[in-house]
């Protein structure tokens, strides 16, 4: 069936497009008029056809008769004229409407478009093909109503001349603001819903396949400035951009077209969208430049079907095949087609244009004389036969809208018929007569139903905005013209809906196509705007450090929160891990071996001290000190276990504080030993308060004097700012460190200060008795573990403010766990060795053979 479709239509393409001159002569010669009787009649004046010279040169005022005239047919606006007659011919058999009364027809043909509009009105007003303005030759005329139309200027001509006879004229062309002007136009109706909501259905389609970069080419009349200002307003607000604009003359009276000068900009425009303004008769010269445009692959988006007979060529590929296009909503009118399946020249045979096709394209005789086919002719000839891209039998919307103006007539006249029965009484079998002008006050209340449950207002102030279905033009292989819905747009919710699956795009289009000035910024960039370009074309740059976006073409990029961090495409935020010097980790566990380790050693040290307590070597330099100094390391060894392991406020307490009073009872218990050498070693002659200083043990009390400094240091900084559990989340990408923040840094630093000052005291007395007799003389060891320490201690300063989180943690735990190992190894580890190794150094007649000859103090001093 679809093949013969196709083969019909190339076949009919050659007479279809231009009429015979035996035509030619008919349409010219015959001015096209179609009567019915009737109690009441309607008049409609549809363009059917179009007349022009075959030589531009021709005068107009020349004779039809000496003129070489062609004819354009107009099938589309031909079915207007059939939605007339089935509407009135539905009318005439419903009993319920207009009882006892039957409508009749008048129709006229504008054949030269808007040049010649009055001059084809005033005849009928006139009722004399020698009209003359104001007068009437009629007896009675019966008309009560003229629809007109396609285009606003017709209606604007016809509205100009009924409004002085105050004449109701329905035009059911496209709404126009214009024609709303109550002061220019009091006596016409438009039929038509209102397209105010049409750009935001247009833009939603964009939205919905994110096309954000499309060209405009718009018809350049009246509603240019309006359709452009509200498709700019509605496509700002979605961030749509315009890739350009074009406003196309609009071409009057004939089919004929020079070439378009931007034809090549639509060619050249990165925009594969294009959405078109306008109507088939204003577009004309654009309509027929596109279809030439064979490799001008797009997806064009109208306003409203074209009429695409007007510009058929004989290829197999079409450019307009997947165009989507915005029609008013209606329900299907199931009668219509059969009406138009009957529709032949035996049903109406007064009907020229019938004749004329019948003649066209069922090969029918024709006579000239009469202007009709002869009997024999194809049987059972229908339009229903005509290919889509020929005649389409689908209702279109001029077709809808004239359906609608007939019922809105007869239901005027219906009410203004019962409304007069009312108020008068007439006589039996007398008919009722009133003046056209009677009918506008019913006309203007008018709020039907039609037959197909649409609503219909001709009132504009109460009129709603237009729904609409998105049609799809399929058209390949050529002529199959097949108008498919595939969505809806209700501009009440708003709703928009789509089947996108069931769209056929333009040829070269294997998906849903692109239409953007730059490519989509994925997640993990973020768009950045082009100096000096719309804001649809921009650069795609990466997200800053710890920033993300999860999402395509996002302007800004989203900062991850202090837990989290953002992963190498920085299109997540994932949580960042908790860490901090735990036992379980490497360098946790070779601190805590080490902590536990020297804690262990230096235990056994002073296991060994208590066993050999009665030794000369054990009680030479003070016993006493040298106990305390042990069980201080063990401690301060010890204290490296407060810093390892899941902080809390205690330990972050206790760390510091922990750490300064233990270094604090070892520093000044190496300062009393150091200053018990010199005095010592230095005194050439115990006099009376030398000699009782160094009896009485003072440098003893060194150790409770700096622990007492100490400890009012250390309670200065717990009442002002003590330290505080806290977390780092800059310091390691990732992770969050769990740390113990010092709270003052003045006081950490004074803690630290003063272990410097003690230190650097006792290296400084322990440095002066450098050279005194060695025989367990500690002088030597005591300045080299001073010396180990302060260096430790400074290297540690300067590392540690380059250091964060775990690591710098660990410098101080090895800083402690290396000068406390310094101190032990120093001093004690030699006194070991010759307690364990060599017993014989290790007794009162090897020290007396040594004794230097100055010293008289006895050795447990």
């Amino acid at each position: 069936m679809m093949f013969s479709y196709i083969v019909i239509s190339y076949l009919l393409l050659i007479p279809f497009l231009l009429c015979s001159k035996d035509v030619n002569r008919c349409l010219v010669r015959k001015n096209y008029r179609l009567y019915h009787e009737g109690n009441m009649v309607i008049a409609g004046f549809f363009p059917a056809y179009a007349v022009s010279p075959l030589n531009k040169t021709t005068d107009w005022r020349m004779p039809y008769y000496a003129r070489e005239m062609m004819v354009q047919l107009k099938l589309r606006n031909y079915q207007c004229i059939l939605a007339m007659l089935f509407a009135i011919e539905e009318i005439n058999s419903n009993p319920h409407l207009l009882p006892n009364t039957s409508l009749g027809f008048e129709i006229y043909n504008i054949p030269f478009g808007e040049r010649f509009t009055l001059e084809n009105l005033l005849p009928w007003l006139t009722g004399n093909i020698l009209y003359i303005p104001n007068y009437t030759c009629a007896k009675k005329k019966k008309s009560v109503a003229v629809l007109t139309g396609m285009s606003w200027t017709i209606s604007e001509c016809f509205g100009t001349l009924l409004d002085i006879y105050k004449f109701p004229q329905l035009t059911f062309g496209p709404f126009d603001s214009i024609l709303n002007d109550q002061g220019r136009f009091p006596s016409l109706y438009q039929v038509a819903n209102m397209d105010t909501s049409l750009s935001l259905g247009i833009v939603s389609l964009m939205v919905y396949f994110q096309w954000t970069w499309v060209g405009l080419l718009i018809a350049d009349d009246h509603k240019a400035t309006q359709i452009l200002s509200d498709l700019r307003k509605d496509m700002n607000e979605n961030g749509i951009c315009i890739a350009f604009v074009e406003m196309v003359l609009i071409s009057r009276g004939s089919f004929l077209t020079k070439s378009w000068k931007n034809q090549m900009q639509i060619l050249e425009s990165s925009a594969n969208v294009i959405i078109i303004y306008g109507d088939t008769d204003s577009l004309l010269s654009l309509i027929v430049n596109i279809n030439r445009a064979i490799l001008m692959w797009k997806v064009w988006v109208l306003n409203s079907k074209w009429d695409i007979s007007t510009f058929d060529k004989y290829f197999l590929l079409d450019v307009l095949h997947g165009t989507l296009i915005f029609s008013h909503h209606r329900e299907e009118i199931v009668n219509f087609t059969s009406f138009i399946q009957t529709a032949n020249p035996s049903k109406f045979p007064e009907d020229v244009y019938l004749h004329i096709l019948w003649h066209m394209f069922f090969n029918c005789s024709f006579s000239r004389k009469y202007c009709k086919i002869l009997d024999y002719c194809y049987p059972n000839a229908s339009l229903v036969f005509l290919p889509g891209n020929i005649f389409d039998i689908a209702m279109s919307e001029e077709s809808y809208n004239v359906y609608n103006a007939v019922y809105a007539v007869a239901h005027s006249l219906h009410e203004m018929t019962l409304n007069q029965l009312q108020i008068q009484h007439h006589g039996k079998g007398k008919e009722m007569v009133f003046l056209p002008w009677q009918l506008h006050p019913f006309l203007k209340n008018t709020e039907l139903t039609n037959p197909v449950g649409d609503h219909v207002v001709l009132n504009w102030k109460r009129k709603p905005d237009a729904e609409y279905d998105i049609l799809n033009f399929w058209n390949f292989p050529k002529g199959l013209a097949l108008y498919v819905k595939v969505g809806t747009f209700f501009p009440k919710a708003p709703q928009f809906s789509l089947s996108d699956h069931m769209i056929q795009w333009a040829s070269g289009f294997t998906e849903i196509p692109q239409s953007v000035c730059s490519e989509t910024c994925h997640p993990g960039f973020r768009k950045t705007i082009i100096e000096g370009h719309p804001a649809c074309c921009f650069d795609c740059t990466p997200c800053p450090e710890n920033e993300i976006s999860n999402e395509t073409d996002v302007d800004h990029c989203v900062k991850c929160p202090e837990s989290h961090y953002a992963n190498t495409e920085k299109n997540h935020c994932l949580e960042k891990t908790v860490i901090f010097l735990a036992y379980e980790d490497s360098l946790g566990k070779a601190l805590t071996f080490m902590s536990l380790g020297f804690s262990s050693l230096t235990t056994v040290v002073l296991g060994i001290f208590l066993r050999n307590r009665d030794t000369p070597i054990v009680k030479a330099n003070n016993q006493s000190l040298s106990y305390i100094l042990l069980i201080t390391l063990i401690f301060c060894f010890l204290c490296p276990l407060l810093f390892i392991g899941h902080p809390n406020t205690t330990t972050c307490i206790l760390q510091q504080n922990t750490f300064g009073l233990l270094i604090t009872v070892a520093l000044s218990t190496v300062l009393a030993k150091t200053i018990t050498v010199v005095m010592a070693f230095r005194v050439t002659a115990l006099g009376g308060i030398m000699r009782w200083l160094v009896i009485s043990k003072t440098s003893n009390k060194i150790i409770p004097l700096c622990t007492t400094i100490q400890i009012f240091i250390s309670v200065i900084w717990l009442t002002i700012s003590p330290p505080f559990l806290d977390t780092d989340d800059h310091s390691e990408h990732g992770h969050t460190i769990i740390m113990c923040n010092q709270g003052s840094a003045i006081a950490f630093h004074c803690v630290l200060g003063y272990l410097g000052f003690l230190a650097l005291g006792s290296y400084t007395m322990a440095f002066l008795s450098r050279n005194l007799p060695d025989t367990f003389n500690e002088a030597k060891y005591l300045a080299f573990s001073m010396l180990v320490f302060c260096s430790v201690w400074v290297t540690f300063l300067l590392v540690y403010h380059s250091t964060k989180g775990r690591v710098m943690v660990a410098m101080e735990v090895f800083s402690i766990l290396a000068s406390s190992a310094g101190i032990l190894g120093l001093i004690f580890v030699p006194k070991c060795y010759i307690i364990l190794l060599r017993p014989d150094m290790n007794s009162v007649n090897h020290i007396r053979g040594k004794t230097h000859p100055m010293r008289k103090i006895p050795l447990e001093a």
